[in-house]
């Protein structure tokens, strides 16, 4: 069993690098990738766990992209982060989710919040707090509010009005991340941040031009996929004969009800092949 669809305290979760190290060995998985939106910063310390441990893990990342108006999630897994094709794109993302912190905490302060930038700098994992760290205080603050309900409540209004929620365009970013070496999976195509409003025939058109910019692989397995969901994937990946990947999306305490390696009462089991099948693709 592996898990390609994991976050860290880094982004939104609530385990650190090392911690979800550990909780994949208590939890029996051979394999996993920790992939905080958008920040490696929590990778060298997942490979140093892993390799404690006798696990498996590579360099990977859940990237937000621009396509037609709308947001979709890239998870991105076995990319050289030497790279220069990748330290291009890497730079520029990181300023672009950095940009305008102080703002949108001011932001939220008039929308009644007692919200510190202080606080939310003391959660940064590098020199600059970026959109997470807003969250990651906002959770702090509002327990009785999910992650999920406090970025549709704040951040996400915040960044409108300031004109900074727009993120890299699918065709700019995929071309790079394939040139880095990394096999690019769509990740939950079924949800808001996806191709939920779209038709079935749309869906299939979308995944096909993706595919064109560089998109190699989909997400086969995730926790909350329908029959329905879980046979589209299938039949898309087998058609455009993409990587298949699969996760559990776990979130810790961010996310209740979604564990690591086994998604929501047992929703998710992801094999090992999917692992062996990705390592022949990737730059490790």
């Amino acid at each position: 069993m592996i898990d390609l669809h994991v976050h860290s305290t880094i982004s939104d979760g609530t385990y650190t690098p090392s911690g979800i190290a550990e909780l994949a060995k208590e939890r029996g998985l051979k394999a996993y990738v920790i992939t905080d939106h958008d920040n490696i910063s929590g990778c060298e310390e997942s490979l140093a766990a892993a390799k404690r441990l006798g696990l498996e893990t590579m360099y990977a990342m859940e990237m937000s992209v621009a396509y037609r108006g709308r947001d979709l999630h890239i998870v991105s897994i076995g990319f050289d982060p030497e790279s220069e094709a990748f330290q291009k794109l890497y730079r520029k993302i990181r300023v672009l989710k950095e940009s305008g912190t102080e703002e949108t905490v001011a932001y939220i302060q008039r929308m009644g919040m007692n919200l510190s930038y202080e606080n939310v700098k003391s959660h940064a994992s590098g020199e600059h707090p970026d959109r997470y760290d807003v969250m990651k205080e906002l959770v702090r603050l509002c327990p009785e509010y999910t992650a999920g309900e406090l970025w549709r409540k704040y951040i996400y209004p915040a960044l409108d009005e300031l004109g900074i929620h727009y993120e890299w365009e699918a065709e700019e970013l995929l071309p790079l991340m394939k040139k880095a070496g990394a096999v690019t999976s769509l990740a939950h195509f079924h949800k808001r941040i996806g191709l939920a409003t779209f038709e079935k025939h749309e869906r299939e058109d979308v995944i096909r031009t993706l595919l064109g910019f560089g998109l190699t692989g989909m997400e086969r397995y995730y926790n909350n996929y329908s029959a329905e969901d879980s046979a589209f994937a299938a039949a898309m990946i087998e058609k455009y004969k993409m990587i298949p990947t699969g996760g559990t999306d776990f979130h810790g305490g961010n996310r209740k009800g979604v564990e690591l390696g086994t998604g929501i009462n047992n929703s998710v089991c992801v094999p090992y092949s999917f692992w062996t099948e990705i390592q022949k693709h990737v730059n490790r």
